[in-house]
């Protein structure tokens, strides 16, 4: 212990130190300048990529811009993340050697500790496998409205690992992408409103089936709503015999995302143009019939003084 209070160790120490701090300090920092750099230009280069690829996207007539922006930010964002982790291992790396660590025993290890991992987690590279043909096979993306496994959502997150849908309450699911076993992507490409709308039997279809028409084209022809609505209302008959109505099947098909505001306004009018038409809307009630030649019972009530 008393050679650390001699003049001759803290002499070496100094020595020493003056010599690393001369020698291997300025190439850390450098390191450390270039990765602080090397980060800046990589957040640069994805926004610049970003909105070149928007920028083609948009000039393309035959390319759905809002479908291919939600790839773009899909792939960006996972090319970026994986750019990242190259970059901060390859720092790491220069690190140790610039403090005279041999990473080459630290690689091999690191190789066999990656075999002995992949065999114990067979379930976390089953999920980025995955992910990873979910994102090559463009199932879903970022923004899109969808439903995994029962659970309806907002694609918040996508990233090779897992899957972040947000609920219309605001409650937040997150999804293993190897542990998906259904999704159904109600945004993709375009979207579509379907409408089962139950009438009285007493109605004459095809008079139903005329305003129900003439209302989805007063939403098409609409500016307010046109830029929303892909092609004019598809009115496609008598769909269902129901216990107390004629149900007639109907259709707008819409950008993606837009079904459900298209859906709320169209019901709206179609309310008021049923109304204007005396067009019945059937609601549970009970006819009684008496005798035997099936005639309807009329009540009569008279008011007592």
């Amino acid at each position: 212990m008393t050679e650390y209070f001699s003049t001759e160790f803290w002499e070496n120490m100094i020595r020493s130190l003056s010599n690393w701090v001369i020698s291997e300090l300025p190439g850390i920092v450098i390191i450390l300048l270039a990765f602080a750099i090397f980060l800046k230009i990589l957040r640069f280069s994805k926004a610049q990529f970003r909105k070149i690829l928007y920028k083609r996207a948009e000039e393309d007539e035959h390319v759905d811009t809002v479908e291919a922006h939600k790839r773009i930010t899909t792939l960006t964002s996972i090319i970026h993340a994986f750019l990242k982790i190259v970059l901060y291992m390859v720092v790491i790396m220069m690190l140790l050697s610039s403090f005279s660590v041999n990473i080459g025993p630290i690689l091999a290890s690191a190789g066999i500790l990656g075999l002995a991992i992949g065999f114990g987690a067979q379930e976390l590279v089953r999920d980025y496998i995955a992910g990873f043909f979910m994102l090559l096979d463009n199932q879903i993306r970022r923004g899109d409205v969808a439903i995994i496994n029962g659970t309806g959502g907002l694609v918040e997150r996508l990233e090779l690992r897992t899957i972040t849908l947000r609920d219309v309450s605001g409650v937040v699911h997150i999804f293993q992408n190897g542990k998906i076993n259904s999704i159904s992507n109600m945004t993709k490409e375009w979207s579509a409103m379907t409408f089962d709308i139950g009438v009285a039997y007493k109605e004459d279809v095809d008079n139903v089936m005329r305003v129900m028409k003439e209302v989805g084209d007063e939403l098409y022809n609409d500016d307010a709503f046109k830029i929303h609505i892909i092609e004019p209302m598809e009115v496609s008959g008598l769909n269902e015999f129901g216990d107390s109505a004629l149900v007639i099947r109907a259709r707008i098909k819409t950008k993606p995302g837009q079904q459900w505001g298209i859906g709320r306004e169209y019901r709206k009018r179609l309310k008021k143009a049923f109304d204007l038409n005396n067009i019945e809307i059937p609601f549970p009630h009970t006819t009684i019939y008496w005798g035997e030649e099936i005639k309807p019972l009329n009540l009569n009530v008279q008011q007592q003084n």
